[in-house]
């Protein structure tokens, strides 16, 4: 199975990337390639509880490609890291079948809590050059993030998202209005303070409740 990955991840370089000339080139000189079958392997590792092991190889990797991923991140079949220095993939990161991954990208975690903190990438997902997804939310399958982009909330399937915080500017293709991000963030914006205030009245009750 590691093999067969491996092999795709190699044929997805040859696919995608109009530098590549030979499978042989891809295999031998390419550090996203690299970066990819020490974490296969690692993960393997991970997987079976071996976990000093499994840093080790990561860390070795790292060292070696300048890209890191940790051996817990789940990575699917025929990805593509271009070029790939800088890029950080974190613990619980998921990233689906035919994704692209330029340098400097990071699958990054917010707090400090175990568990799910990192994002899930669907399939056939492009991030662009040093683009942030931080996180533990999911990007829809054939989504977009522009180069540079800092994106914190979920998106659906077919989106381009931009900017910082990033947002959606395209769906299936097409434009989205400006009127109509204007207006969704404002719709997102409502429901976090009607969450917040719902909280705040939960407690308030909690109070009076605990006061009788």
């Amino acid at each position: 199975m590691i093999l067969k990955d491996i092999w795709l991840d190699v044929k997805a370089v040859q696919a995608r990337d109009p530098a590549a000339r030979s499978a042989l080139e891809v295999l031998i000189l390419y550090q996203g390639v690299h970066a990819l079958i020490w974490h296969r392997f690692a993960h393997w590792f991970y997987k079976h509880k071996m976990f000093f092991t499994a840093r080790l190889l990561s860390q070795i990797s790292r060292f070696l490609t300048l890209i890191e991923i940790h051996p817990g991140a789940q990575l699917g079949h025929g990805i593509l890291i271009d070029h790939g220095s800088g890029v950080v993939i974190g613990e619980t990161a998921v990233v689906g079948d035919n994704c692209t991954i330029y340098q400097g990208v990071t699958l990054g975690g917010v707090g400090l809590n175990k568990g799910k903190r990192h994002p899930t990438l669907g399939n056939n997902v492009t991030v662009g050059c040093g683009a942030k997804i931080l996180g533990a939310f999911e990007v829809g399958d054939n989504c977009s993030i522009a180069a540079n982009a800092v994106l914190l909330k979920p998106l659906e399937d077919n989106v381009t998202a931009a900017g910082i915080p990033a947002r959606p500017v395209k769906k299936d293709g097409v434009k989205i209005p400006a009127n109509q991000i204007v207006r969704s963030e404002e719709i997102e914006q409502l429901q976090e303070r009607i969450a917040f205030l719902e909280k705040e009245l939960n407690e308030l009750k909690k109070h009076n409740i605990s006061d009788l």
